[in-house]
């Protein structure tokens, strides 16, 4: 029987990032994609021109669909908007036993607000019980751990978060420094791995985070353990960056496809 993975996030007009680029990278996996929308934005890769949260029954409406009628085998959550979209959301799927990745978006690239300020507790106290692995970059790792903006991005900061225990299962993402390489570290309750990769100095990164998590879902719907499937998702998210389409003038979307058109592997 052919993989299902279930994304709850929001659409990302561009095609870039959110709903959007989370089916493509199912696709690309050859996992078969569900979904549930929680908030419309316009958007291109110069920003998000308008955004509407949808109503919080409707989002629970269309997880309650998929889940009763399809074999979801893993989940991930992108922009869920505000606190009552995160409660339907925890409803849900608790109970549930599925895998459970929790981007816990907070920004869009270009930097407008994608998450109500009053709603991060609730994502931290609903969400993150059920999540098997949640997916920070550095300043929303600040955010969920009540550090003060710039703390992590010195590379001490970051070596004693890893040597302590996280109060949740996370990968930290190291993408928004400068240096050339990338220091990604996955911290879980009885493993602490950190990958490294070349930086590419690019502006062609727009929904690099949505990809990396629907790379991960997918890959535990496929049946891998959690380590291989960030490993795997890291070297597709690079792959995909590598031979980005090129379009847009701000910070243009990746390619989801990488492979058939032609990168590396």
């Amino acid at each position: 029987m052919k993989a299902v993975a279930l994304t709850i996030a929001g659409s990302d007009s561009g095609g870039g990032a959110g709903i959007q680029a989370d089916l493509k990278t199912f696709a690309a996996h050859g996992v078969y994609g569900t979904s549930a929308l929680t908030v419309v934005t316009a958007q291109n890769t110069r920003g998000i021109r308008m955004a509407v949260a949808l109503d919080p029954a409707l989002v629970l409406a269309q997880i309650e669909a998929v889940l009763d009628d399809f074999p979801v085998a893993a989940v991930k959550t992108g922009a869920l908007s505000n606190t009552g979209v995160i409660e339907v959301v925890a409803r849900a799927l608790e109970g549930r036993n599925l895998p459970l990745i929790v981007d816990p978006v907070m920004f869009a690239k270009s930097g407008d607000a994608l998450l109500d300020e009053d709603a991060l507790e609730s994502m931290k106290a609903l969400l993150f019980p059920l999540a098997t692995l949640v997916t920070p970059n550095l300043p929303e790792a600040e955010r969920l751990l009540d550090l003060h903006a710039g703390h992590l991005s010195a590379p001490e900061a970051i070596q004693a978060l890893v040597r302590s225990l996280s109060p949740f299962p996370m990968l930290l993402k190291g993408g928004h420094g400068t240096e050339e390489q990338l220091h990604d570290h996955l911290l879980l309750p009885d493993l602490t791995q950190e990958f490294t990769s070349v930086r590419q100095f690019t502006r062609h990164t727009h929904g690099t985070g949505c990809t990396l998590s629907a790379a991960i879902t997918a890959n535990l719907a496929l049946g891998l353990a959690l380590p291989l499937a960030v490993e795997r998702a890291r070297d597709y998210v690079q792959a995909a960056i590598y031979v980005a389409p090129g379009l847009g003038s701000g910070a243009g979307p990746l390619e989801h496809f990488p492979f058939r058109a032609g990168s590396m592997g």
